[in-house]
């Protein structure tokens, strides 16, 4: 019985997160960015979104928990780590994207659909 609570709840989280990332897609779309990619898959691991407006090139990191604070603290260094080395992958299978730069985004969603957006979260470490 637990174990299919547990699988329920782990289908319905999924379900919340792949809405809220087809939310933020449509939010940047109205922004004036273009969606480059949706849950690109890579060796190094999944990037929820990828846009670009004017040459600037955003990797979109979408967290969505009950709270807005749970949401901030869902990013760790272990997870930054993974989406720099998939989007460095990224980069090298479309050289000619990011031509005025790159960034790492973060948007944060609440269980009330509440959106923050995090633009240049954070950095390559050098």
């Amino acid at each position: 019985m637990a174990d299919t609570r547990r699988s329920l709840r782990g289908r319905a989280n999924q379900a919340g997160g792949v809405a809220a990332e087809a939310a933020v897609a449509a939010a940047l779309a109205r922004e004036g960015w273009t969606v480059l990619g949706q849950r690109l898959r890579t060796p190094a691991g999944e990037i929820d979104l990828v846009a670009e407006r004017c040459g600037l090139l955003a990797f979109v990191e979408v967290k969505r928990r009950a709270r807005l604070a749970q949401a901030a603290f869902a990013l760790g260094p272990r997870q930054r780590a993974r989406l720099i080395a998939a989007a460095g992958i990224v980069l090298a299978q479309n050289p000619g994207w990011g031509a005025a730069g790159v960034r790492f985004d973060v948007v944060l969603v609440d269980a009330q659909g509440t959106v923050r957006r995090i633009a240049d979260a954070f950095r390559v470490e050098e």
